[in-house]
This record gives structure tokens, sequence and C-alpha cells, in this order.
């Protein structure tokens, strides 16, 4: 039995190191100055730590005709990405939890055509949404974009609250409306409570499609409203000077950090919070 174990552990951690290398490589490439660059191999260690490559990717990188760093564009987008979450898991907790304990006639109907909108790729919206910002004079522009967002992650978010919503059982419901409570009072004394691991579930998702997400961001935003990846994207296209690898390393690995430092802290609650909505259909 031990010996199986280890080969297991051995095995995945195999498949752990295979994974991990392209990050390694990163690192320890964007801790290196040009010369150990060109000098030394890939997994290389570098002689000593320097960090300038990192303050450079920060705050003073070419972006394309401006050299200010990717400073701005990383705020850009926590200005998109927390707002976006935030309204788009609350419209989709409150969809989920009419479409599981308050249906209405054609409920079942309107939910299978809101799971369409987890199908349609992101390509299929962009002409009619350009056309809906320009009508609403929001095309360019932070808002608009937050806007995109909150609409193409609905559909997921209401996926993910009404699957774990019908697995509450809804003698809870119906007990409280006997007692009285309305539809808002059961909502936040009821419901609420018991969807933490839902709420993880879509704040995890949300933020990572957000924040990840290169061509509502290329197509949607210009200037100074672009999203962190558009400047990334930007950083590494500049063909002005010597090209710095150690530069465009580190500042993946800064428009990266968010994400992993999301899935580090809560990816067990991602995988519990999507499991617990599996006992019924």
């Amino acid at each position: 039995m031990n010996i199986k174990r280890v080969l297991i552990y051995s095995i995945l951690s195999f498949a752990a190191l295979i994974y991990l290398l392209p990050l390694v490589v990163m690192v320890i490439t964007s801790l290196k100055d040009l010369d150990e660059i060109r000098s030394g191999t890939l997994l290389s260690m570098p002689q000593a730590l320097n960090f300038d490559s990192w303050d450079k990717a920060w705050g003073s990188a070419c972006t394309g005709v401006t050299c200010e760093g990717l400073k701005g564009y990383f705020w850009n987008s926590v200005l998109i990405v927390v707002p976006a979450v935030i309204i788009s898991t609350v419209i989709g907790a409150l969809n989920g939890y009419v479409l599981t304990k308050w249906k209405f006639r054609g409920s079942t109907l309107f939910f299978g055509m809101l799971l369409i909108g987890t199908m349609i790729p992101f390509q299929v919206v962009l002409l009619p949404m350009a056309r809906m910002l320009g009508f609403l004079g929001l095309a360019g522009t932070t808002s608009g974009l937050i806007m995109v967002h909150i609409i193409y992650g609905l559909a997921f978010t209401t996926l993910f609250f009404r699957n774990y919503y019908i697995s509450i059982p809804s003698e809870l419901v119906n007990a409280a409306r006997i007692d009285g409570a309305g539809f808002w009072m059961i909502f936040h004394r009821i419901i609420l409570p018991l969807s933490i691991p839902i709420i993880v579930v879509s704040v995890i998702w949300q933020f990572t499609q957000i924040w990840n997400d290169f061509l509502f961001g290329v197509v949607y935003s210009s200037g100074d409203s672009q999203p962190i990846t558009v400047a990334l994207n930007n950083l590494v296209n500049t063909s002005t000077g010597v090209k710095e690898y150690n530069v465009d390393m580190a500042a993946a690995i800064i428009a990266a950090l968010p994400t992993l430092f999301v899935y580090i802290v809560a990816g067990k609650y991602f995988v519990k919070g999507l499991t617990a909505g599996a006992v019924k259909g």
C-alpha cells in the first residue's frame, strides 16, 4: 500500500513540476539582467537577485507610444473587475433564487434560453455589443467594459446559483412563507447564509474570466481605459529599443499575480462549491 502511495505521489509531483516549469523559467528570467539571459540557459539561476526589470515593468516600460509601465493599467483592471464581479454575482444569485424557489410560468424555458449564453463565443457578440455601447455613449470607456463583462457573465453566474439552490430543500422557503416572510427576507435570512460556497465559485470564475480577458478589452477600451492584458500585449510587442526579455517576463507575472493569488487562497473552496450543487439536476 505504501509503495503504491509513494508511486502515485511521485507521478503527481513530476506532473506538477512539468506544469510549473514555465512559471519557474519566467521568474528566473525576470530576475536576470540582459547579459545573463544572453550568456546562460533558461534554467540557469541568476548570479544575483535583480529587481530592476520588475520596477521597469511596473512604472516605466513602454506600452506603445507611452512609457509609464503597467501600473495605471493594473488599476484599470481592478476598477473593471471589482464592480463587474459583484454585480454579476448578485444578479446571478437573484436569478438562481427566482428560478428555483419562486418559479413562474415559462421559467424552465427561460432558463434553457439563458443557458445558450454560456455557449456563445466571444466573437459572436462583438458587433452587436459594440453597436449597443455606441448607442449608449459608452464606447471606449471603463463603464462600457464593465457592462460588457456583467452581461456576458450573467449566464454563467445564473447557472451556478440555479444548480446550487435546487439542492436546498424547498420546505425551508415554504415554512418561511407560512411565517409571513417575503421574497427579500427569505433571500437575506435563509438563502444567502447557505450560499457562501457558490458565491466563492462565482467570484473566482468571474474574477479569472474578467481579469484574463483580452478580446473584450482590446475591442471595447481605448487609451487610458485599457485593462492590463491589453497593456501587456502592447508592452511585449513594442519594437523600439532593445528587446528586454526580463521586463517582458516580469510584466507577465505582474499581470498574472492576482489570479494566482485568488486560486491559491480560495482554490479549495472553488472545488467544494462546484460539487455542492451536483446532488440534484
